[in-house]
């Protein structure tokens, strides 16, 4: 089939488009594998069945592959399988007091992600000292609890 590359794109190119109106983000690989049996057609490289196994394995590799690396990015190491969304990113965030810890529960603030919570120290911490570096344990509520983190955390994790 001398047009074969018109038709492998024109698949590719309805592939690549409709991803725009689903959520899978699936698609965009199958246009992108589309596009690569476009390219073998336009060299003639090989028959409709080479080009038909080019489309799968790049699809199916290109599938696989996101999905391996939206999974380590975007999921709990805890409870696999669960998006990380809202309060649950601040688990294992570094911030900084901004208020000194007082009263009978050592209540202080912390600066994280650029708010500032009301933070209490985790079980056998001492109070909350102006200015150090926490990282976060828990959410409870709308306070956080915290422990204290190296200065070094505090360079590369804090996002204020």
């Amino acid at each position: 089939m001398p047009y074969a590359w018109i038709i492998w794109l024109i698949i590719g190119a309805i592939m690549i488009a409709a991803e725009v109106f689903t959520t899978g983000f699936v698609l965009l690989w199958f246009g992108v594998g589309a596009l690569v049996a476009a390219a073998l057609a336009l060299v003639g490289v090989g028959s409709l069945a080479v080009q038909m196994i080019a489309f799968l394995v790049v699809s199916s590799l290109l599938v696989i592959a996101s999905r391996t690396i939206f999974e380590r990015f975007l999921l709990r190491p805890s409870a696999a399988g669960q998006l990380k969304t809202g309060i649950e990113t601040m688990i294992g965030q570094v911030g900084t007091v901004v208020e000194a810890s007082h009263g009978a529960m050592n209540e202080g603030a912390v600066k994280v992600y650029g708010s500032v919570w009301t933070a209490y120290p985790t079980e056998g911490e001492e109070p909350l000292s102006l200015g150090e570096p926490v990282r976060v344990e828990r959410v409870e509520g709308n306070a956080i609890y915290v422990r204290r983190a190296a200065r070094r955390a505090l360079l590369f994790n804090e996002t204020t």
